[in-house]
């Protein structure tokens, strides 16, 4: 029986297949052959900034490229994502995905100038957690029920500092839940909120767990709640939010992500890559003990829908915060 003229023609396409698949897979097997770049779009000493240093010192002792952390700070995390945005999309250009970034920052900002979906693939997922209220350790507020009443003694006489939406988003709920009101203070860097909590400009602040941590430890902060759903074994004694509030808990993750047109093999590189180091002994216990980040090995497609559900999410929390759109 003669051949179809289109099967004809896909001869030779056939054909060179197995050819294309082996240049593809030693490309990936070659994959990093240089330096990676990951940016934070937030500056040095949060938690993001933390555990993508964590993460990518483990990538460069496995692979041996030099793994370069660049901070790039700003609006909400909206200046680091549009760098990674305008990068090479050759898995060379990591950016560190966040819930100010990729879950956030589409409810909060009319035009942030990118797509969380569409500009980027997330390559693997370091894990979820919550966030501390803190004051400082010599605040006359010794519970969460001493600052609601001193709110609602002295209504908007009260300032919170926040640097992304982890730490703005939980203080605008409080207030709507608890029906009290106070001011928010913005800033740029971390370092500059803590400052400014201890020398008595602000009164509180949201800080994720992993980030706040090490003020805590110290006895430099008090934590009066957590955002979790149900109480850490980290700290037993301290309270959820939700206890005072039924339902209230805030959430967010931190992620890897490329830009989407980075090729399907790399971005299956870097998945393997991070899964593995989030499986490393070391790196597993100081995410669960030491950050009280909750991490686990995903898939790409898994990765895809875990940012899908934050940005659901996020979308009640900044409704709840009654956040008008920038």
């Amino acid at each position: 029986m003669s051949l179809s003229r289109r099967a004809l023609l896909a001869l030779p396409v056939l054909s060179a297949l197995p050819a294309l698949l082996s240049v593809a897979n030693a490309q990936t097997e070659a994959f990093p052959s240089k330096a990676i770049r990951i940016i934070v779009p937030f500056a040095p000493g949060g938690s993001g900034d933390i555990t993508a240093r964590l993460i990518g010192k483990y990538i460069e002792d496995k692979t041996g490229q030099p793994f370069v952390v660049e901070n790039k700070p700003g609006a909400n995390g909206i200046v680091g994502a549009l760098a990674a945005k305008a990068a090479p999309p050759d898995g060379y250009t990591l950016m560190l995905a966040t819930t100010s970034t990729n879950a956030a920052n589409v409810h909060m900002y009319k035009n942030p100038g990118y797509d969380p979906e569409k500009d980027f693939a997330v390559v693997g997922i370091i894990g979820s957690s919550g966030a501390f209220l803190v004051v400082p350790a010599d605040s006359p507020y010794r519970t969460l029920a001493d600052l609601l009443a001193d709110a609602k003694a002295r209504p908007g006489k009260l300032n919170f500092g926040y640097f992304n939406a982890s730490s703005q988003v939980p203080a605008e709920v409080l207030a709507a839940r608890a029906g009290v009101t106070w001011q928010g203070v913005a800033y740029k860097a971390i370092g500059n909120a803590w400052n400014d909590l201890y020398s008595g400009a602000i009164q509180f602040m949201f800080v994720d767990l992993t980030a706040g941590r090490g003020q805590v430890v110290a006895n430099k902060a008090r934590p009066l709640a957590l955002t979790l759903p149900a109480r850490s074994p980290l700290y037993p004694d301290l309270p959820t939010l939700g206890e005072s509030f039924p339902g209230f808990t805030t959430t967010g993750f931190l992620a890897m992500a490329v830009p989407k047109a980075t090729p399907r093999p790399v971005q299956e590189r870097l998945n393997a890559l991070i899964n593995e180091a989030l499986g490393a002994p070391d790196i597993k216990n100081r995410l669960a003990n030491e950050f009280a980040l909750t991490s686990r090995s995903l898939t790409l497609e898994q990765c895809a829908q875990q940012d899908r559900d934050e940005r659901a999410k996020w979308a009640e929390y900044v409704k709840i915060a009654r956040i008008e759109p920038q």
